[in-house]
């Protein structure tokens, strides 16, 4: 009949079903009200918490009133990819000092277009069925994606802040469609990090300060991608050879025993770039950085900061006559940020003489 109200629940359960067929893992439906998670975010920013991360205050409380970032919004669907590669192992190459050890999320293509274009086509399929205002981010926009993903019962907020599944751990992206149509509800799932510390222990710097509050201008994904200047001296040991964020706490994680491979080609390894060594990345040109990051989430932080975090991690490395050049051929740099990182590496080197 003309006029009459769609079968939500049933609509819902299609647009499961189209999501799956988009490659999302799982997909989940929330309401707005982030009154809960808004008090904890206003607390995390009144620590200073998020450094220089300005665009965490400058958006205020909007992150928490998904209504206020897009007016009319009645209901968040958020989405799940997993991105664990088939890739040399993470582990091993921690533990090897010549290695450079890159964030397993960004050793592929930039998540941020693989999600949003699927996404983006999700929504609009939606539109066919159900004519609706939305919206599309995929950590794009103030979002708290971890505390809508857990109302959606897509799983649970960890202790290291993360999003966590019994069935999948953490190794995957989200992505939200904020939406004006009253869609049924998914029910939040039980937390089951019971007494476990793991990931607290396991954090290279300390930077996880309590269960599920992390101090972002110690962690060490922050101080690689985020900060622009000098990453702190009495840091730099402690990021051993991660030049690109770090994935220790979810390394541990007795949830992430059961993550699987991605299919998603998309996350494949770029470049050599889970075995690659830091000699041979430290000698790319700013044009060699451009064309061979093209399409990576890496490009963003520039070649001068990709050269700071080489850098750092050359000083971590064990002494060489191949690590002493490297680093000697920047010694003169016209980058003032990588000339000091340069000198105190050597300096580090100069000390175990």
């Amino acid at each position: 009949m003309a006029g009459a109200e769609p079968d939500w629940a049933a609509l819902a359960e299609r647009i499961r079903g189209w999501g799956a067929e988009l490659g999302f893992d799982a997909m989940g439906i929330s309401g707005i009200d982030l009154a809960a998670a808004e008090a904890g975010l206003v607390a995390w920013l009144d620590a200073g918490f998020h450094g220089e991360m300005d665009y965490m205050a400058k958006h205020g409380l909007r992150r928490a009133r998904p209504a206020e970032l897009l007016p009319g919004t009645r209901r968040v669907i958020s989405a799940r990819m997993g991105y664990w590669p088939e890739a040399s192992p993470a582990l091993a190459n921690l533990a090897d000092g010549e290695r450079a050890y890159v964030s397993r999320y960004a050793l592929g293509r930039d998540y941020h277009k693989v999600l949003r274009t699927r996404l983006q086509r999700l929504a609009e399929r939606i539109q066919t069925e159900a004519p609706h205002g939305f919206r599309v981010f995929v950590d794009s926009a103030p979002v708290m994606e971890v505390a809508l993903a857990d109302q959606a019962g897509l799983g649970w907020r960890g202790k290291h802040s993360l999003l966590l599944t019994r069935e999948a751990g953490s190794w995957f992206f989200l992505g939200e469609i904020y939406t004006d149509l009253p869609l049924p509800v998914d029910a939040p799932v039980a937390a089951h990090c019971g007494t476990c510390r793991a990931c607290l222990d396991a954090c290279p710097t300390g930077a996880i300060v309590a269960p599920y509050r992390v101090d972002a201008r110690r962690c060490i994904s922050y101080l690689t991608i985020e900060l622009h200047g000098p990453i702190p001296e009495p840091l730099r040991p402690l990021l051993g050879n991660r030049i690109y964020g770090c994935d220790d706490c979810q390394l541990c994680c007795p949830w992430n025993r059961w993550a699987t491979a991605t299919p998603e080609a998309d996350f494949a390894p770029r470049q050599g770039l889970d075995q690659a060594r830091l000699v041979e990345l430290f000698g790319w040109t700013a044009a060699e950085f451009e064309e061979r990051l093209a399409g990576s989430p890496i490009r963003r932080i520039g070649h001068r900061r990709w050269l700071r975090n080489i850098a750092v991690a050359l000083g971590n490395a064990a002494t060489s006559p191949a690590v002493l050049a490297a680093l000697g051929s920047r010694a003169d740099d016209p980058d003032e940020l990588v000339r000091e990182h340069v000198a105190w590496a050597l300096g580090r080197h100069a000390e175990r003489k």
